[in-house]
């Protein structure tokens, strides 16, 4: 396996620079910050990932005011409640997407956010305190425990609240598997057990974040002039 500064020299090549490379990168919130942020936010970003879940973000994004509306803010004590008469007119809903499946999995994280929050003091305070180290058990843990909250739709949803993360797409699973840490995308405990320690070795090596490093990771595989990136 490759260190983290050869990968990033490889990058660096392709991308025009390691500043090219490092650029696009997004830092993560501190953890008083992740800690501060309200329960119905995280609600209404695992609603967000559930509703893109197979359609265009276009389409969530364009009827997001009204999902909002029509989810009360994503109070989680309103949302855990809706049934019956209230799910039915969800359902009728045109500013929703009427999904029941979808509906019905972001009720049931209203009820995993508002249990965790008893816990922990917040459903942020959790996230907060859950190590980087062990990242891979934060995805496991919400794909457990919360609803439609597997694959990528956890991992874009604690990156997109500010949590220290990788997210495993298709140039970063390649990198992955140039290196010799995994042989395809990784769908067991122990592909992502290996992952997460070559995340761990590579951040040891830089002291940068996962989200840098995913993002180097990603830029040493795409296409050469790309921008894009984790």
């Amino acid at each position: 396996m490759r260190t983290f500064g050869e990968i990033l020299a490889i990058a660096a090549e392709r991308k025009g620079g390691a500043a090219a490379v490092l650029a696009g990168a997004s830092a993560p919130l501190a953890p008083e910050a992740l800690a501060a942020i309200p329960d119905d936010r995280w609600l209404a970003v695992m609603a967000r990932g559930i509703f893109q879940a197979g359609i265009s973000w276009k389409v969530v994004e364009a009827k997001w005011p009204g999902i909002e509306a029509a989810f009360e803010g994503f109070v989680p004590g309103r949302v855990a409640m809706i049934e019956g008469d209230r799910l039915e007119a969800l359902l009728g809903d045109t500013r929703v997407i009427r999904s029941g499946a979808k509906i019905v999995a972001i009720r049931d994280n209203a009820v995993f956010v508002q249990e965790v929050a008893r816990e922990s003091g917040g459903f942020g305070r959790r996230i907060a305190d859950w190590p980087a180290e062990d990242f891979a058990g934060l995805l496991g843990w919400l794909g457990r425990n919360g609803s439609r909250l597997g694959g990528s739709t956890g991992a874009y949803m604690l990156r997109h609240m500010g949590k220290e993360s990788f997210t495993l797409g298709p140039d970063v699973v390649a990198r992955l598997v140039e290196e010799g840490v995994i042989s395809g995308p990784p769908g067991s405990a122990r592909a992502m057990a290996a992952v997460q320690a070559a995340f761990n070795q590579w951040r040891a090596q830089s002291g940068q974040p996962l989200n840098v490093i995913s993002r180097v990771l990603a830029q040493s595989i795409g296409a050469v002039g790309s921008g894009a990136g984790p």
